[in-house]
């Protein structure tokens, strides 16, 4: 019994000294823009809420499992959203199938009004996914835009960052990669 206390033990210590050593490496990342990241000290999972993909289905943050997901809630009216957008955009593309940029447009944003804002940007690349009852953002503690999450591979959050940023800038891409190699 003694033993087995003793192996719990040392096991929860070093599920915590990797925990933090994973906040530390992301802290040390922070340059630029992403120094107003807050990265979590103990990341939670995700709430489990729907929203509605591009294509008009339900879809769920689970069907993103096993990957690191960017979820950046915006709107249509959001000035900062559309500074921010094609750093969104370049972020994908620069580290394509290492993580999903997932963009949600919450609150009442007509599907023109999105058509018309990526055209707009010119970003193409990324999704036009809704959250038109505010559900997901809701869930998330949303209380301005843009907010960005970003999410493990296991559907944790890890960070979050209040406001527009520079996501295309190397220290993005360094925390991003970080994360996708947890």
């Amino acid at each position: 019994m003694k033993a087995l206390k003793s192996a719990l033990l040392y096991t929860g210590l070093a599920i915590l000294a990797n925990a933090a050593h994973a906040e530390a490496d992301l802290e040390a990342l922070k340059d630029g823009d992403m120094r107003k990241l807050v990265v979590a000290s103990d990341p939670s999972p995700a709430p489990e809420v729907t929203f509605t993909a591009e294509d008009g289905t339900e879809a769920t943050l689970a069907d993103y499992a096993g990957k690191p997901v960017l979820l950046n809630f915006w709107a249509t009216w959001c000035a900062p959203c559309r500074k921010e957008m094609p750093h969104l955009a370049a972020l994908q593309d620069a580290m394509g199938d290492d993580i999903a940029v997932l963009t949600v447009a919450t609150g009442r944003n007509p599907p023109e009004a999105i058509d018309r804002f990526f055209d707009e940007i010119g970003v193409t690349s990324l999704p036009k996914a809704t959250d038109p009852r505010q559900e997901m953002a809701r869930a998330f503690g949303v209380l301005g835009l843009p907010i960005t999450v970003i999410l493990d591979a296991e559907g944790r959050e890890v960070a979050r960052l209040q406001g527009d940023a520079d996501w295309s800038s190397d220290s993005a891409q360094a925390i991003l990669s970080a994360v996708a190699a947890d």
